[in-house]
């Protein structure tokens, strides 16, 4: 149940039209539900503004059908499984209409929603092998109502490649920059735009890349402000980061609005 979902039953309760103890029975519902091998959240979206995402690895198709079939039985119009393997979401979708995108790893029940943010969230990478973090990055972007542009492989060993993008760089609301080997990504952005750079460093380079620790170090060292970092591969983190930024807004009368940034 959502925020909005909530505020109706409020004003039915208020007009008349619903009765006090039908109310209090829907809320009493609400918080969570035990499915026994998972405890859904169904207070998430009401506190969050962004309702529970279900994390793929680890669990069975049969665990994912189950919570899956839990959300949608609650109403819950929109579902993302992440860090889904292919395998699981063909047995998932023998059930289930399920979107998979195999890249991004992310599979997607429901229609994807028009975009509202307030402005546009820039996926930024060093390479073409640092894609599927991005792909999760812009598919859970997109997921929450984001118009998302991509600037694949555009490190700085050849910076001009970036440079030849700097209308998107400087036009983005927020920017996410995703980078393996060093990691020097984030900060030659972040001396760039003028919004929120959100750092994600990979797994991807040689052996003293440490799996993703160099270029986590170095975006934590970044010289440029603005930067924050999320974890090493964590695309659906700054995905959903990026999301709560681009959906921060101020009320033309000056009062903060509910989900207020400043």
């Amino acid at each position: 149940m959502n925020k909005q979902e909530i505020l109706k039953m409020l004003e039915n309760v208020q007009s008349g039209a619903m009765p006090p103890e039908d109310a209090l029975l829907q809320l009493r519902m609400a918080p969570f539900a035990d499915l026994g091998y998972a405890k859904l959240d169904h207070h998430r979206e009401l506190r969050q503004g962004i309702a529970e995402v279900v994390y793929g690895a680890g669990k069975t198709p049969d665990q994912i059908t189950g919570i899956i079939n839990a959300m949608r039985g609650r109403g819950q119009r929109l579902i993302l499984v992440t860090r889904l393997s292919e395998e699981a979401a063909g047995e998932i979708g023998k059930n289930i209409p399920l979107q998979y995108h195999k890249t991004a790893r992310i599979g997607i029940i429901g229609e994807m929603p028009e975009p509202d943010g307030i402005g546009t969230i820039v996926i930024a990478t060093g390479g073409t092998s640092d894609m599927p973090v991005a792909e999760e990055a812009a598919i859970t972007a997109e997921a929450l109502g984001n118009s998302v542009t991509r600037l694949y492989d555009v490190g700085v060993a050849g910076l001009h490649r970036l440079l030849a993008r700097l209308d998107d760089i400087m036009a983005a609301q927020v920017i996410i920059a995703i980078a393996g080997m060093e990691g020097a990504l984030a900060s030659v952005i972040g001396g760039l735009a003028d919004c929120p750079v959100i750092g994600v460093p990979t797994s991807v380079g040689y052996g003293a890349s440490f799996n993703g620790l160099s270029a986590l170090l170095t975006m934590l060292n970044s010289c440029a402000s603005g930067v924050c970092v999320v974890n090493i591969d964590n695309g659906f983190g700054a995905g959903f980061l990026a999301s709560m930024i681009n959906h921060q807004t101020i009320t033309s009368k000056g009062k903060q609005h509910e989900n207020a940034l400043f």
